[in-house]
């Protein structure tokens, strides 16, 4: 255990030593890089960007995530911030570190919107089962950060397979509210303060459906039914507007959550599969008094495509998962092409450890599904599907998602078109910094669970 600790603390170090020439640029311009946490947050991120180089990509096919492309293109990017993007006219300011990407593709950073990793972390055992508070139909009281573990090995996995750069850690779909979500840089870090992102809002999970009904109608306790669900969310809701009104109120956990979501300052994430649901609960927030953001899972959504549209609703969806249970049977393959198509948001999500590393696959798996449709959607637009999209529907997009001169370097070069099977990412930056390099051995993470372990890390 003490060579495992000695080992965790020296590859943190390593990576923080360490920058794409091999220079470490002063801490201080790497704090005051970073914005600012709100005064208000309990429970402030602690984050620090690794340090980095100024560096130059020249040559490559870049998809700005934004739905822009440009053929051999350049991105510049120092002190944790893209600096430009442009053709190979761009200028490169003297002392970048020049990368030949020739043959290569540039986009941001991959971002999954809807993941389970340090709450459901692999190994996947009893006492590590930490997503669901399922002892009451709604707990918005607690906090997935609180269950985050960030040895979790599907971190790493998805930096380095999937060029995953940020993810939206939500808790289980259980309840109706199942509480707060937290959004994470994917870096190494002891502590999960050391990976919240930065001046991103928080979430709250509430989900519809077969799940909450079974869990508890199970229990033999409400709710059972669907008519169950909405009355259980209506009257938490009423409940907490009444406290959120009463100028004496004694702090209570769960209705500031609420309360934060009334105010629009905490972002809602809705798992819900059916159509009619989907327009039941916009109704509901609608009466309410607030706003969702995101469907997740969505299989249904392309029947209500325009609706989505006109609420300025994302539909955070799978490319192929359907018909596992009842309310899946009429997920079809085209479902995010025919939302696209209508002008809607559409976000490749994961919900799955092994998903996040490849949402660039399923974006393009749905893509095909559209074009067999004849709905013929550039690769440019579906890269926005994994990137700015899901910034969006997180509140993050004004930081990242997109390759814009002021936002976080979070860049990923990859072997060919991220839309094709046969390639995966090369290099990825986190806010500047190399974190994976898969041409050198130093700069392949792996988890601090696994160091020690035979053929990981520098322990024998």
């Amino acid at each position: 255990m003490q060579l495992r600790a000695i080992a965790t603390l020296a590859g943190a170090a390593a990576l923080a030593a360490c920058s794409a020439g091999g220079d470490a640029r002063p801490q201080s311009v790497a704090e005051a890089s970073a914005p600012t946490e709100p005064e208000q947050a309990p429970y402030p991120s602690t984050y620090k960007p690794y340090p980095g180089t100024p560096t130059a990509l020249v040559g490559a096919t870049v998809y700005d995530g934004a739905g822009g492309r440009i053929d051999n293109g350049t991105v510049l990017f120092a002190d944790g911030k893209l600096v430009g993007v442009g053709g190979p006219d761009l200028a490169i300011p003297a002392g970048y570190t020049t990368i030949d990407a020739h043959g290569k593709f540039v986009t941001p950073g991959v971002i999954d919107i809807h993941s389970h990793l340090g709450v459901y972390p692999t190994p996947s055992v009893d006492a590590q089962s930490d997503g669901n508070e399922a002892t009451d139909p709604t707990t918005p009281e607690v906090w997935a950060e609180h269950s985050v573990w960030p040895q979790d090995p599907g971190f790493t996995r998805a930096l380095a397979n999937g060029g995953v750069t940020s993810l939206e850690i939500l808790p289980g779909s259980a309840n109706l509210i199942g509480g707060r979500s937290v959004t994470l840089k994917n870096v190494p870090s002891r502590t999960v303060q050391g990976m919240k992102f930065p001046g991103a809002p928080y979430g709250m999970k509430m989900a519809c459906g077969e799940n909450p009904k079974r869990v508890y109608g199970g229990k033999g306790r409400m709710p059972s039914t669907r008519m169950g669900n909405f009355a259980v969310d209506r009257q938490t809701w009423l409940d907490a507007k009444a406290w959120k009104a009463d100028p004496k109120r004694k702090r209570n956990l769960a209705n500031e959550t609420l309360a934060g979501v009334l105010d629009g300052e905490i972002l809602v994430q809705n798992h819900c599969y059916r159509a009619d649901e989907m327009a039941q609960v916009l109704d509901m927030a609608d009466e309410m008094g607030y706003k969702v953001s995101a469907f997740h899972h969505a299989v249904e959504a392309y029947k209500i495509a325009d609706l989505l549209r006109e609420h300025d609703v994302c539909a955070a969806v799978w490319a192929d998962w359907y018909g596992f249970k009842m309310e899946a049977y009429d997920g079809i393959p085209e479902n995010a092409a025919l939302i696209h198509n209508a002008g809607a948001c559409v976000v490749i999500h994961s919900d799955d450890e092994n998903g996040i590393q490849r949402l660039n696959q399923e974006a393009a798996k749905a893509q095909a599904a559209g074009k067999r449709i004849g709905i013929d959607i550039p690769d440019e637009q579906v890269v926005g599907w994994f990137t700015l999209n899901a910034a969006k529907a997180m509140g993050i997009d004004k930081l990242t998602g997109s390759l814009a001169a002021g936002k976080m370097a979070d860049v990923v070069l990859w072997n060919g078109n991220p839309l094709s099977v046969y390639s995966r990412p090369e290099k990825v930056w986190v806010d500047g910094a190399l974190l994976f390099d898969a041409d050198n051995a130093k700069r392949r993470p792996v988890s601090d669970f696994e160091l020690g372990q035979p053929g990981e890390g520098d322990v024998k």
